[in-house]
């Protein structure tokens, strides 16, 4: 069984109909497994909170039909059913039609039933024609019913239900308006599930779902082609790769990681800022993350940072760790060291960047060689000034970005591995090779065992 859960635009509350309805599926005895459509990060952390699972991204311009679909079974596998949750608009992706990077992109691919979520608030009767245009758009999406958000009353909701009614569509569930079932909120999105916790007690509370006529509508799914296994076989640990993982880094795609602990990645998480030393490794990831809200402490780790600019492996940074890497880090009119193995030093900015990216690396990399193309996203708030050893040019344009010497990647593109798999295969041989040629140093008698547990850090994903 499947689900997708999409709205008319940002904002209307997928999210929190998403939480309020994991709750009741996990009430029933179900086990659910979320995924989210979309190069996000932080929605997901909100959702594994209220599901007990992990969940996956699912996006069309990143994978292939295959590629997308064999992640699908990868995530859903010993579930009782799938809970897909839409970015954006349902029809809102990369190009004006939403054809390439959309919800509904997602909707057609897995063939999943759609609800749609609707901010009911100041509406009645116009919730109909609404969802008709969304059910009526696109042959191949199928919307098979409404949950509507931010409900006045009992007695908002029947009329709600009996508009939709008129042109055969269910109203499956609905929330109140209440200030208490919001989730907290900063610039990049919602708040880490980790930082703050979403309101799943009040969400459970104040659900008012059919979940019969749910699980009906989930239940009429066709089954999915058959594909070859989203990871390959798993080989043999082969090099130890040290990742930040704390508050102020923590946003990885699960399924990037999987890929490298299949590819032969031992996988140590460690605390930019908890921890004095690195944990023995022979490269260092760096993902993105909030570095600006932790600056002054980051900042005043001063042997972490010497113990990073010193590490002689392969580095690869990007976003929150392309800003950590740089000389240093201004916070309104305060100034903060950083690690300074890029040059720059990056500033906040009142307009955030974003969108996808396919970039072609201008030299050798960790990650790539000259020449190579991979996909990723961007969205931060962050300058820095352009570097004179840039890593990327954006194809399609002239726009260079980040920086590479060939042993340090630094970038605000967050890359996804699973798209481009010789870039996680070439980070693993460049490790694989500080293995090789370790240089030891006092009382080290040799390379960093693999194999034998993780060492230090501050417990990963």
């Amino acid at each position: 069984m499947r689900l997708l859960l999409a709205a008319p635009h940002s904002g209307a509350g997928k999210t929190t109909v998403s939480l309020a309805l994991l709750l009741a599926l996990r009430e029933r005895g179900l086990r659910v497994q979320p995924f989210k459509v979309g190069p996000d990060y932080l929605d997901p952390t909100h959702l594994e909170k209220a599901s007990g699972q992990r969940p996956y991204n699912l996006d069309g311009f990143f994978l292939d039909e295959k590629g997308l679909l064999a992640l699908f079974r990868h995530g859903a596998r010993g579930a009782d059913l799938a809970l897909i949750e839409g970015v954006m608009g349902l029809f809102d992706g990369k190009d004006p039609r939403g054809e390439v990077g959309s919800t509904a992109q997602v909707a057609r691919l897995l063939r999943a039933p759609v609800a749609l979520v609707v901010d009911a608030r100041g509406m009645a009767g116009s919730i109909a024609p609404l969802a008709q245009g969304f059910r009526d758009f696109r042959p191949g999406v199928r919307v098979v019913g409404v949950f509507a958000n931010r409900v006045g009353s009992e007695r908002h909701a029947g009329i709600l239900k009996e508009a939709l009614e008129a042109v055969g569509l269910p109203l499956l569930g609905w929330l109140p308006e209440d200030p208490a079932l919001a989730l907290p909120e900063r610039h990049l999105g919602l708040v880490l599930a980790g930082e703050a916790a979403p309101p799943l007690e009040a969400l459970r509370r104040a659900f008012r779902v059919d979940l019969e006529r749910v699980l009906a509508l989930a239940a009429t799914t066709p089954p999915l082609p058959e594909v070859l296994p989203f990871l390959p076989e798993r080989r043999p640990p082969r090099a130890r790769v040290a990742y930040a993982w704390d508050r102020a880094f923590a946003f990885y795609y699960p399924e990037a990681l999987e890929l490298l602990e299949a590819l032969g990645a031992e996988l140590v998480p460690f605390s930019p800022l908890e921890d004095e030393a690195l944990p023995k490794a022979h490269a260092l990831l760096l993902g993105g993350g909030y570095p600006e809200l932790f600056a002054e402490r980051l900042s005043a780790n001063v042997a972490l940072r010497e113990a990073i600019r010193r590490f002689p492996g392969p580095v690869v940074a990007e976003c929150g760790g392309y800003m950590y890497l740089a000389r240093g880090l201004w916070v309104g009119e305060g100034f903060f060291p950083m690690v300074g193995l890029v040059p720059g030093e990056a500033r906040m900015a009142e307009r955030p960047v974003l969108g996808y990216r396919e970039v072609e690396a201008l030299r050798d990399s960790p990650v790539a060689r000259k020449g190579d193309r991979l996909k990723g996203h961007e969205f931060h708030y962050a300058r820095l000034p352009s570097s004179p050893s840039p890593a990327w040019r954006r194809v399609g344009g002239e726009e260079v970005e980040g920086f590479t010497d060939g042993r340090v990647l630094a970038s605000f593109v967050h890359l996804y591995l699973p798209a481009f798999r010789g870039a996680a295969e070439r980070f693993l041989s460049v490790a694989e090779g500080a293995v090789r040629g370790w240089d030891p140093g006092p009382g080290e008698k040799g390379p960093p065992p693999l194999g034998g547990g993780k060492e230090g850090g501050a417990g990963g994903p």
